[in-house]
């Protein structure tokens, strides 16, 4: 579904700022592959997403998805094919918009815009649906701005409606990472629902090594811009925290000092 073949990304080329974010990149997802990947500050996690969305232009390399190539084509074009939630609650949806409209904005991605009513009644009869889902409670506040919403039901409506559409690739980009324990357990109990129930092929930044090992069929973990440690099925149901941490210190030759992510 996914293959990064070569890919390299250099920030500030040239100055004393100069960062190889990415450095010669190269990754296949096969369809319904979820991928969690983990790594320190500055590895080039939240960087590949970007590419793979098409924020940022790669310096060198190939992006296809579904075989066809995207590595030129721009993020608005991508954000047809590739569903999308980042860390912000804020992000991601309109606030001062009803649930149900930024429903509809979600279902009409990649479609034409016209001068019809914004939301059906045959809409609003399955968003009610869709909504309840989720298992917030939502389903009776479709009228409701989303601004008033809390930060994970928020996060959970993103997820929502970026998968609304059945995309063909789901980036998460450390989803869970602003909202409480409580609240972040939720929200991830959603995303491998929804990503389970979809088929989904799915790429997930997670500072949580837990988490990273819990979810998903495939770990790669990333230091540097490069990709030093991929595992997957048996191998990955087996792992450890402490495994994770011996396997970057045997790749990177350093010990893993991120405080976060050994908190988390």
């Amino acid at each position: 579904m996914l293959k990064i073949s070569n890919v390299s990304k250099t920030f500030n080329l040239g100055t004393v700022n100069e960062k190889k974010a990415l450095q010669n990149i190269s990754l296949q997802l096969d369809e319904g592959d979820f991928v969690t990947i983990i790594g320190g500050n500055g590895a080039g996690k939240s960087t590949l997403l970007n590419m793979i969305a098409g924020a940022y232009p790669i310096d060198c390399g190939i992006i296809t998805l579904d075989g066809h190539d995207i590595s030129l084509k721009a993020e608005y074009d991508r954000a047809k094919l590739i569903g999308r939630v980042f860390q912000d609650p804020m992000l991601g949806t309109a606030a001062e918009m009803q649930i149900m409209e930024n429903l509809a904005m979600a279902k009409r991605r990649g479609k034409r815009r016209t001068l019809k009513w914004g939301v059906t009644k045959e809409e609003k009869e399955d968003y009610v649906n869709v909504v309840k889902d989720l298992g917030l409670g939502l389903e009776d506040r479709l009228t409701s701005k989303v601004g008033l919403l809390s930060g994970g039901q928020r996060q959970a409506l993103t997820l929502l409606m970026a998968t609304l559409k059945h995309p063909q690739l789901l980036l998460l980009d450390e989803h869970t990472a602003a909202l409480d324990p409580a609240t972040s357990s939720k929200v991830l109990q959603l995303t491998d629902k929804i990503v389970t129930e979809q088929g989904l092929t799915a790429l997930m930044v997670t500072h949580n090594m837990r988490d990273a090992i819990d979810v998903g069929n495939r770990l790669i973990m990333m230091y540097e811009g490069r990709i030093i440690y991929d595992v997957k099925g048996e191998e990955k149901k087996a792992l450890q925290v402490s495994d994770l941490l011996k396997k970057f210190e045997e790749a990177s030759g350093h010990e893993f000092v991120n405080d976060r992510m050994l908190l988390g």
